[in-house]
């Protein structure tokens, strides 16, 4: 099943390349030169919505991260950030906001329809979906995840999680106590190899705790072994 993913950036050259390299790969692609047209084309409800935007951080009217802030407040569309070195930082702000991934200019068209394919293997309906998306409902104290419905309940309460967010909770949970390193959980959470900064991953991790009511100085859930990784901290409910 075609999939469509909205390219937003001010630049035409950097559109059509991407143009063609992402319908090569049978997405159904469509552009935007602004902030205020990617907001009109997430929006739609004829139908036309994306399932993911390619969001350039700096454009004319609207900037990016502003963007993202506004997509969040009513939709889950991925969203991969598209940033210049110089702005990596905000890169990183726009993961805590609810980006999924984000790509560093200069960048390699072949890159970015891997990552594009990558995300949007993320989709529980996709054929060959990753495994993350399958497995029994895990319990511990006080924390339930259902990977088949996508659903997390912290004491009882459904909790909102992003999709990279739960798939990180859920690797992790998928086995207490075993530590994994940054690169360990970005081949099992993201799926390929990495290019951009490792940060991600903790960029993720503090959101995630964040969502938890962990408390990173003293954690409950999930815990951090300085100088390798994390490693989920609950015990299973059946557990002796």
């Amino acid at each position: 099943m075609a999939r469509r993913v909205l390219v937003v950036d001010d630049e035409k050259e950097i559109r059509i390349v991407l143009r063609g390299y992402l319908e090569a790969d049978g997405n159904l692609v469509t552009e935007a030169s602004t902030g205020a047209d990617a907001l009109d084309r997430v929006l739609a409800t004829d139908g036309t919505a994306p399932d993911l935007v390619l969001l350039d951080i700096q454009l004319p009217d609207i900037d990016g991260l502003e963007v993202l802030r506004t997509l969040r407040r009513t939709s889950d569309v991925y969203v991969i950030l598209v940033t210049a070195r110089a702005e990596e930082a905000d890169a990183l702000i726009g993961l805590s906001t609810g980006a999924d991934d984000y790509i560093r200019k200069p960048f390699s068209p072949r890159e970015v329809a891997a990552r594009v394919r990558t995300v949007l293997r993320r989709m529980r309906d996709e054929p060959g979906a990753p495994a993350l998306a399958d497995g029994p409902v895990l319990r511990f104290v006080g924390l339930t995840i259902d990977p088949e419905r996508h659903e997390l309940t912290v004491n009882g309460a459904p909790t909102a999680l992003s999709a990279l967010e739960f798939d990180l909770l859920r690797a992790l949970a998928s086995s207490p106590g075993r530590v994994f390193s940054r690169a360990q959980l970005l081949e099992e959470v993201w799926g390929y190899d990495f290019y951009g900064d490792e940060r991600v991953v903790d960029v993720h991790i503090r959101s995630l705790r964040r969502a938890l009511g962990d408390d990173a100085t003293n954690p409950g859930v999930i815990g951090t072994v300085r100088g390798v990784g994390y490693k989920f901290l609950l015990e299973p409910e059946d557990a002796p």
